[in-house]
């Protein structure tokens, strides 16, 4: 195992909203969909699921009217998201950076996100080889966010690797209120920055405007100043 001498040992990443500003596909995806069922669906139906585990969200769609497996429904926006993606990544302000400055520094990254594993894969491949040691996706876990299960298999997996991962020194990057109550219930620091939602400030998680301009040393001082 891999021994740890620093205030960060781990920065665990979320996908969408976070690390990529998807949430606008995800909207158009179900926004489609919808329609090609005769269903309307407004932004606040849409912005009401986001951070949500799939099978959630597939839920809601076939309750709205989408004559549809949820199994279906999942693959249908998977799909939609993918062929946005391959078209252009919005990548958030400052996440590619950050990325890249707790890489330099020695610090692993996961990704722990709510979809699947082939929209995942895709976006990683887009950032520099081995930028994170492993995904957490949402078929992985058997209950998703705002459960904290994602976060913990993710230190779990972390301390297979390295010696001494504690979640008291992990930190979660998250911007929806479902993936904020996931990582904190599992006990690792936790950071919002908001994106297509307000998220509230408590004693519970730090808040950030954004991510541009931050440093890995930032990071450093959320640790140390829990």
């Amino acid at each position: 195992m891999i021994e740890f001498d620093t205030a960060v040992q781990a920065v665990l990443w979320d996908m969408d909203g976070t690390l990529v500003d998807t949430e606008p596909y995800w909207f158009r995806a179900e926004t489609e969909l919808l329609s090609q069922h005769g269903v309307p669906w407004s932004p606040e139906q849409a912005t009401a699921l986001v951070g949500s585990a799939l099978p959630h969200s597939a839920a809601a769609l076939q309750a709205a009217g989408v004559r549809l497996e949820i199994r279906e429904i999942i693959d249908t926006l998977l799909d939609s998201v993918i062929k946005q993606v391959r078209t252009e990544v919005p990548w958030r302000p400052g996440a590619r950076e950050l990325l890249a400055d707790v890489r330099s520094a020695g610090i692993p990254c996961a990704m722990v996100t709510m979809s699947e594993r082939p929209l995942a894969a895709e976006i990683a491949r887009m950032l520099p080889t081995d930028t994170f040691e492993f995904l957490v996706t949402g078929d992985m876990v058997t209950s998703g966010k705002p459960h904290p299960e994602p976060y913990l298999l993710a230190v779990e997996t972390l301390q297979r690797t390295w010696a001494g991962v504690t979640h008291e020194r992990v930190i979660a990057i998250e911007d929806s209120l479902p993936g904020l109550a996931s990582a904190k219930a599992s006990g690792v620091v936790t950071l919002g920055v908001p994106n297509m939602v307000p998220l509230p400030t408590d004693s519970g998680h730090t808040v950030w405007p954004t991510l541009a301009g931050r440093t890995a040393a930032h990071l450093h001082e959320l640790v140390t100043a829990r």
